[in-house]
């Protein structure tokens, strides 16, 4: 599908794509959209973060040896949860963020690898039976 130089940036740039398309859905459909939108946005930040996150330790535990790249990744998953887990508090306890939209922006790159792995499987299965 892409290179894998450039696979990381596709889903960050299709990640802000779907996310301005539901900003803009929540300014139209909701009356008091700003709690709901600053957790969106919120929400998204810390996901795009921790997505390369992912990336820098994948990308430096592939050079270690077995049981040190293990403990770095174990390490830096924990740091990674730690964040959503801070990230998920404040969004509770904060009045001026919405807690469910703030779950919505740190599953959106989720959403987005989804979405584009099916639409892409469709994509594949259709061209495939059409020749």
């Amino acid at each position: 599908m892409f290179n894998d130089e450039k696979l990381v940036l596709h889903i960050i740039s299709k990640t802000l794509v779907y996310s301005l398309i539901i900003i803009g859905i929540m300014f139209i459909g909701i009356r008091d959209a700003k709690p709901y939108v600053l957790g969106f946005i919120f929400g998204t930040i810390i996901g795009i973060l921790g997505f390369k996150l992912i990336e820098k330790t994948v990308t430096r535990a592939v050079t270690m040896e077995s049981s040190k790249a293990y403990f770095y990744s174990i390490f830096h998953y924990f740091i990674r949860y730690s964040i959503y887990a801070t990230v998920l508090i404040i969004a509770a306890i904060a009045d001026y963020l919405n807690f469910l939209t703030t779950v919505l922006g740190l599953l959106m790159i989720k959403i987005v690898i989804f979405s584009s792995t099916v639409i892409n499987t469709d994509y594949k299965d259709y061209k495939k039976n059409k020749d």
